[in-house]
């Protein structure tokens, strides 16, 4: 069993807004993006006993969010593991765009891990399960969008359709305990 998390997704950058994949790439935190981090620290100042230790994701969207959103003493540690699934070329591209050339759904997905030159649902999942194994106390996580559902669906124990199913929501905290996952708005 893994120990308790919170998850917190970025906030809503400009390419959000725009439904572009974002992947590597990075663009900056809307204003509305600056309001849900802020969101994010009022819910976490408002519990006890948070955990010392704040993990986050090298890229800048997420880095501000961290800023904004935690107010620990801790300096967050940057993992690498906790990056944005790489789209590869499709990176920049309108999420419309790529679901009109590949005949899916926009809401299907399974598969944003088929993009070229980008990240296999195996290679990214491989990457999250080595992080949660190198876990040893409770933490608070920020991170992505997808990187934070294969997180929370491997705590979790779900295979990938199921993960595939969770939520995305910006602005809220996932708070993974006792086996269950509890969203705090």
């Amino acid at each position: 069993m893994y120990p308790d998390l919170y998850i917190l997704r970025h906030g809503e950058t400009t390419w959000n807004l725009q439904g572009r994949y974002q992947g590597r790439k990075d663009s900056p935190l809307t204003e509305k993006g600056r309001s849900q981090a802020l969101i994010q620290r009022a819910l976490l100042n408002g519990l006890d006993n948070l955990p010392s230790k704040v993990f986050v994701s090298p890229l800048g969207r997420v880095i501000e969010t961290a800023r904004l959103a935690v107010t620990l003493g801790d300096q967050p540690v940057i993992d690498e593991r906790l990056q944005e699934l790489s789209f590869g070329s499709w990176e920049g591209s309108l999420r419309e765009d790529i679901a009109r050339n590949i005949h899916m759904s926009s809401t299907d997905r399974s598969w944003a891990f088929n993009s070229p030159d980008g990240e296999t649902f195996d290679m990214i999942a491989t990457r999250v399960q080595e992080f949660l194994d190198d876990l040893d106390q409770p933490a608070i996580i920020v991170t992505h969008g997808i990187t934070s559902i294969v997180l929370r669906g491997l705590w979790l124990g779900l295979d990938q359709a199921k993960m595939l199913e969770l939520s995305t929501d910006q602005g809220c905290i996932y708070h993974l305990s006792n086996g269950t996952e509890k969203i705090m708005r």
